[in-house]
C-alpha cells in the first residue's frame, strides 16, 4: 500500500462531500469530478468510493435515493446533508491548520 492511496483513502470522505456541496450526484460522477479538480492527479477507485459512499450515508452526511429513467441503469443519486455540510467545514479547517503546520516543518519556520 502506497502513502498515495493512503492519502486517497483517508481523505475520500472530505474530496465526496467537497463534491456533493455542489450539488447532486452518483458515484461515477463524483469519481470523475474528483479527478478533474485535481488535474487528475488523484484518481479514485471503486472500491474506495462506494464504501466510502455507504460509510457517509449511514453516518448521516449523506442521502443517496434510487433514481430511474427509461433506457438508463438506475443510479444512486447523492446529495450532501446539513450534518455532512457541518462535517466538511469542520474538515476543510482542520486542512488548513494542517497545511500551516505542515509548512512550517518543512521551510523551517
Amino acid at each position: 500500500m502506497s502513502v498515495e492511496s493512503d492519502f486517497i483513502r483517508g481523505n475520500t470522505p472530505a474530496m465526496v462531500l467537497a463534491v456533493l456541496r455542489d450539488g447532486p450526484s452518483y458515484g461515477y460522477a463524483i469519481a470523475k469530478e474528483i479527478n478533474r479538480r485535481s488535474k487528475d492527479l488523484l484518481r479514485l477507485r471503486q472500491g474506495t468510493l462506494y464504501p466510502a459512499l455507504r460509510n457517509l450515508e449511514t453516518k448521516g452526511w449523506i442521502e443517496g435515493e434510487w433514481i430511474v429513467t427509461e433506457g438508463a441503469r438506475p443510479r444512486r443519486v447523492y446529495t450532501i446533508s446539513a450534518d455532512g455540510e457541518k462535517v466538511l467545514q469542520e474538515m476543510v479547517d482542520s486542512w488548513k491548520d494542517l497545511a500551516v503546520a505542515l509548512d512550517g516543518v518543512f521551510t523551517g519556520s
